[in-house]
């Protein structure tokens, strides 16, 4: 069964933010391999056929749940629908429900389809709609405190060094051992962080690994100079 779709390597969030910088939503997925794909939904495409036909967009022909033709992804005006009307024969989930028909994505669903899981990664807008832009994470990162680039560089730790592999963000534990604080006070921290860089509005099981992205993008992953 195919892994994780998040980025479990430094080479691999390496790769996901250079996609993430020219602004087109993208798809990140895991093949029988456990290589991270990653499908670019660009200004020249509007649909993508998804099964395990090899004339589908996106062939998944290790899965042997996934319909000859399964689903698809559509892009009406700026957004894009997942697709799928009846032809699957296990359906298409969208973060755990049945999808019925069309159903617009947002930026961190997982879209289940057989055994395999695409995560459907966009520019993200915050609850009221506004776009959360480069410019005001540039801002969020000019205001940490040491002690919170330190969180930021030990919540990292476990993706440093790996060149493949999977890894996952240190837990709040780990992080106030390795930096002699309690365990309240990383929760607080990283509460912080959440705030600053506005993904407050993702599941929770999404905000974590989502700082990790940034870090590495903005150069925190490393420890501050004292």
């Amino acid at each position: 069964m195919p892994g994780t779709p998040y980025p479990a390597s430094a080479g691999e969030l390496k790769r996901v933010i250079e996609v993430e910088r020219r602004s087109a939503p993208f798809l990140l997925l895991r093949a029988a391999d456990e290589e991270l794909r990653i499908v670019e939904l660009d200004g020249s495409r509007a649909r993508l056929t998804i099964g395990r036909r090899p004339g589908n967009d996106l062939v998944l022909e290790d899965d042997p749940e996934v319909s000859r033709a399964h689903a698809e992804l559509v892009r009406v005006g700026g957004d894009w629908t997942v697709v799928d009307d009846g032809l699957s024969r296990n359906g298409t989930f969208v973060n755990a429900v049945r999808s019925d028909g069309r159903q617009r994505l947002r930026d961190g669903d997982l879209i289940s389809i057989g055994q395999t899981t695409l995560l459907f990664r966009a520019l993200r807008s915050t609850s009221n709609g506004r776009t959360v832009t480069a410019q005001e994470h540039a801002r969020a990162v000019e205001s940490l405190t040491p002690s919170k680039r330190r969180v930021l560089a030990a919540l990292c730790r476990p993706f440093r060094g790996q060149p493949s592999g999977f890894a996952v963000p240190a837990t709040n534990k780990e992080i106030a051992a390795e930096l002699f604080l309690t365990v309240p006070a990383v929760r607080t921290h990283l509460r912080e962080l959440f705030r600053l860089f506005e993904l407050g509005d993702l599941p929770d099981n999404q905000k974590r690994i989502r700082l990790v992205e940034l870090a590495f993008r903005w150069g925190l992953a490393t420890e501050p100079c004292p």
